[in-house]
């Protein structure tokens, strides 16, 4: 069982008492878990190689009678899903400009178990500093300070298998004198460099018979690579990668 399996199942027995009462149409604590985590992958913005930001500020709009739920748990339950967004960045090897905040907000207008999450980035001068509540809402940080990822290592997905750039020029093809080899007829024997260095990585078609793209655009030279790149050659999609160096990776 995964860290953030047990984060959901810790949350939803320590909760059950509180938001198992009243109608069956309510708001589970691990649907707010899950939600967190999905909004913080679609708001999540590369801005540099091997830098991507994400929200660290979530307003979870509830009905009045789940907001009142949420409140007689109080800074429990805010903290336990805070730990939640927090793991999750760690494991993307997303970056943070502030503490993770999250605050239950009541709105009138949504019915028993209807929620949205709103989510933006907030960067806050003294990080242990906690921001008050607007009328309305509860607020809660963790204890501790967010910690960020120290490396990220670039890595290669090919076909289900994950392969780690150890060396700073990396070569794709279908020989079996590349450092990689992709078993495609569409591919060229040296088909595709890819270059990595500190905050930088580059694709670069060596010449090949049907070209090289990423993100859908042909490599004429060099390409910038960035979190969540897609290469193409011949029928091969590959996706580049950046994680924390502890996650490992195929070499």
């Amino acid at each position: 069982m995964g860290l953030l399996d047990k984060l959901e199942r810790g949350i939803e027995k320590a909760v059950r008492g509180v938001f198992s009462t009243g109608s069956r149409a309510q708001v589970e604590p691990v649907e707010i878990a899950s939600h967190l985590r999905r909004e913080v992958d679609n708001k999540a913005l590369t801005i540099a190689a091997g830098r991507t930001l994400a929200p660290n500020v979530f307003d979870v709009l509830l009905s009045d009678d789940d907001f009142q739920r949420a409140q007689e748990w109080g800074t429990p339950l805010a903290e336990e899903l805070c730990d939640v967004v927090i793991n999750h960045v760690r494991s993307q090897g997303y970056t943070l400009q502030g503490p993770v905040r999250i605050s239950f907000r009541r709105d009138d207008e949504r019915r028993a178990g209807d929620f949205e999450i709103k989510s933006r980035t907030e960067k806050t001068a003294d990080p242990s500093a906690p921001a008050p509540a607007a009328p309305g809402s509860y607020n809660a940080m963790p204890a501790a300070p967010t910690r960020q990822p120290s490396r990220l290592q670039p890595v290669l997905d090919i076909d289900g298998q994950r392969y780690s750039l150890n060396a700073p020029s990396v070569v794709l093809g279908r020989s079996t004198d590349a450092d990689i080899l992709i078993d495609d007829t569409g591919v060229s024997r040296r088909h595709l460099e890819v270059r990595t260095g500190p905050g930088t990585a580059q694709a670069i078609d060596l010449g090949s018979t049907n070209g090289s793209y990423v993100n859908g655009h042909k490599v004429v030279g060099t390409s910038e690579l960035m979190d969540g790149s897609t290469i193409t050659m011949g029928r091969t999609k590959i996706t580049f990668r950046l994680l924390p160096a502890n996650t490992g990776g195929r070499a």
